[in-house]
């Protein structure tokens, strides 16, 4: 029997069918230093917080509060880890978050924050009028090429996001406002 050109065809489609389905292909969105897979094998978020009231509070020996905290404590929670914060202002976390030591930054960070470049904003999870009228989006950060990471803390915050950004408005973005937050490191 002679094979004809549209059987040739859909021969060699079927054998490349079969070998595609025998390769492992990475999954995607994947991370290249494999925050996510790190984070629920270890068990452990390591989150950065940088105090921006009323979003992110810090005093002395204690835990951060604020709607944030709760917001990445409850992502945690959602991918079976829990949080070790640290404590500290925005470029000092951001350092931190480029040298692979910090997951996740909450710090009351805006949309349009100039840490863009260093590393990468979630969509914003919430909108806030702020004491002067303008509405202010709020976003979270994660680690730049991280986006198993990324993309699941976005899944959690388009669920969950809202509840806690529509009502904090008054938080300032401290790189806009001109100045860095002070913090306390634990």
């Amino acid at each position: 029997m002679r094979f004809t050109p549209p059987t040739r065809a859909l021969t060699v489609l079927g054998l490349c069918a079969v070998l595609l389905a025998g390769c492992s292909l990475p999954s995607i969105p994947s991370d290249p230093d494999g925050t996510l897979e790190r984070v629920r094998s270890e068990r452990v978020l390591r989150a950065g917080a940088s105090p921006n009231a009323p979003l992110v509070l810090a005093e002395a020996g204690g835990p951060p509060t604020g709607p944030e905290v709760e917001l990445v404590e409850g992502f945690a929670q959602s991918v079976g880890a829990r949080v070790e914060w640290v404590v500290g202002g925005e470029s000092e976390l951001v350092g931190r978050m480029e040298d692979g030591e910090i997951d996740v930054l909450a710090g009351g960070l805006l949309k349009d924050s100039p840490w863009e470049k260093r590393v990468t904003l979630t969509r914003p999870y919430g909108k806030a009028e702020a004491d002067d009228g303008t509405t202010r989006a709020h976003v979270l950060a994660t680690p730049m090429g991280e986006n198993a990471l990324l993309t699941e803390l976005e899944r959690y915050l388009d669920e969950h996001g809202s509840e806690h950004g529509s009502e904090h408005g008054g938080a300032q973005n401290g790189a806009a406002a001109g100045g860095e937050h002070a913090g306390v490191s634990s």
